[in-house]
């Protein structure tokens, strides 16, 4: 079938085809869910805190067990659930960069090693690590001229 839209009738078609952006429920979603991992992240550091050990230390323990729960809820195949209803909320703290990386990994290990889950545990977050790390290089390169 071959039709021919004008602009406005295309327009009006992918309208009617579209599903419906619930804007607001999903930002809410995204907000609450991206609050109860941080709620985690500071009742691991509050943990660890009250028992006197150093805030460095503290911090690298509660990185750790997040990106440790995380590795594991994508194993037992939760958090791409997670993820469905959080949208934003489960990707930008450090447990989407985790399921980023451990998700590929669990996919692709039944291809081996090497070239399974060697080759394809960063095809996700390979990217941005790339761009992330190319990004400071420049930030910091400028920063260094201005002073």
């Amino acid at each position: 079938m071959n039709q021919q839209f004008t602009k406005d009738e295309y327009s009006k078609f992918v309208d009617k085809k579209s599903p419906n952006s619930h804007l607001a429920k999903d930002m809410a979603w995204a907000f609450i869910v991206g609050g109860i991992i941080c709620t985690i992240g500071q009742g691991i550091m509050n943990f660890f805190t009250a028992r006197g050990l150093p805030k460095e230390t503290v911090s690298s323990i509660t990185s750790i067990l997040l990106i440790l729960i995380a590795v594991i809820l994508t194993a037992l195949d939760l958090y791409d659930s997670i993820g469905k209803r959080a949208g934003a909320g489960s990707v930008v703290p450090i447990t989407g960069f985790a399921n980023s990386i451990a998700s590929p990994a669990i996919e692709y290990k039944t291809e081996g090693y090497v070239m399974g889950l060697g080759a394809k545990m960063f095809t996700v977050a390979g990217p941005v690590l790339v761009y992330g790390i190319s990004a400071s290089i420049v930030v910091g390169f400028i920063y260094f001229l201005m002073h």
